[in-house]
């Protein structure tokens, strides 16, 4: 037997034990779509789901399931995983696994634009979303100005961040004092809600997350290169600097695009990539899939809890990832 023979053996057994894993998360994001169509105000068996998605046309249950709750779990999960990848991006990119698009200033970025236009253009509601994505750039420029002294370090563009995010909160919180007569439909956007979304959010997304998962998977060695540590990965010949600059605009896209279609839903983009780096490791090939699969599986989760269980009333999804994902916070202070 060579001597690298034992070692090959633990490597193969450590990337099984990894596609394990990314295959239970599937599992858990398959019963989270089928358990968000199956719960609701109106009880509907799988049995009912298959007959109303192949046959029964113009029945109760395939109006629910086709105009309701299918194009909700298909945002949900779109949302996850925009979120899951943005939050994974920034935290590569910053060096800090606290980094997420809420902590840093690009969801607020996108959300105060996003208000504005709420309040006061409501009949251009229609441009929220390449509005919502000027604003998260903008947002990403502005802290990458602030951060920058001959370089960028990554505990400039959090301190940045949090200070951009702030001063963005701020102005929103304003915009709401000032038209409060306003406000009731910026609410829920300010919450992060999926009440009333319906196929015309799921087509606003969709190209959004697709080209975001791509660009992710494409641009997976260029992020493991760049966690090496900025001297290294030059040696390694990667343009440093344009490299965190492209993907942190493709976290923005990513953020933006979220932030558009239900609001302002904090704690994915920190507690899914984190979580997923615990069990899987660093290497962005896997982590990249396994929080775009794990996100769609949690916002999924969170979106039917939030309806279900103090029906018929319904709560922010929003307000149930900040219970989940306040403790997970503090327990990483505490821990890193």
């Amino acid at each position: 037997m060579s001597k690298n023979e034992p070692a090959k053996a633990i490597r193969k057994e450590s990337t099984s034990r990894k596609m394990i894993v990314i295959g239970s998360f599937i599992v858990i994001m398959i019963g989270s779509f089928v358990v968000g169509n199956l719960m609701g105000s109106m009880k509907i068996s799988f049995a009912d789901i298959v007959q109303a998605l192949f046959h029964n046309e113009g029945t109760t249950a395939h109006l629910v399931i086709m105009n309701v709750r299918l194009p909700r779990m298909l945002i949900a999960a779109m949302v996850g995983v925009n979120l899951a990848l943005s939050g994974a991006i920034l935290q590569g990119v910053m060096g800090n696994p606290l980094a997420d698009p809420g902590i840093i200033g690009i969801s607020s970025g996108a959300g105060l634009v996003g208000i504005v236009i709420l309040i006061l253009f409501p009949q251009l509601y229609f441009l929220v979303p390449i509005g919502a994505f000027i604003g998260a750039l903008g947002a990403a420029i502005i802290i990458y100005m602030l951060a920058w002294k001959g370089g960028i370090e990554p505990i400039r563009i959090i301190l940045a961040g949090v200070a951009v995010s702030a001063f963005l909160g701020a102005g929103i919180s304003a915009l709401m004092v000032f038209f409060s007569d306003r406000v009731h439909g910026a609410l829920t956007f300010m919450n992060g809600s999926l009440s009333a979304r319906s196929w015309p959010e799921v087509y606003t997304i969709l190209p959004y997350t697709m080209i975001g998962s791509t660009l992710s998977v494409v641009f997976a060695q260029r992020l493991n290169i760049l966690v090496l540590g900025d001297d290294t990965a030059r040696g390694l010949g990667l343009n440093v600097e344009a490299s965190r600059l492209g993907l942190t605009a493709l976290a923005a896209l990513l953020a933006a695009s979220a932030v558009s279609v239900v609001g302002l839903l904090g704690f994915v983009g920190l507690i899914i990539p984190h979580a997923v780096r615990l069990i899987i490791g660093n290497n962005y090939k896997l982590l990249f899939p396994g929080s775009a699969i794990l996100g769609a599986a949690v916002v999924m989760l969170s979106d039917t809890f939030a309806r279900t269980v103090f029906s018929p009333s319904e709560i922010p999804v929003g307000v149930v990832m900040a219970v989940l994902g306040a403790p997970f916070f503090l327990y990483l202070l505490r821990r890193d």
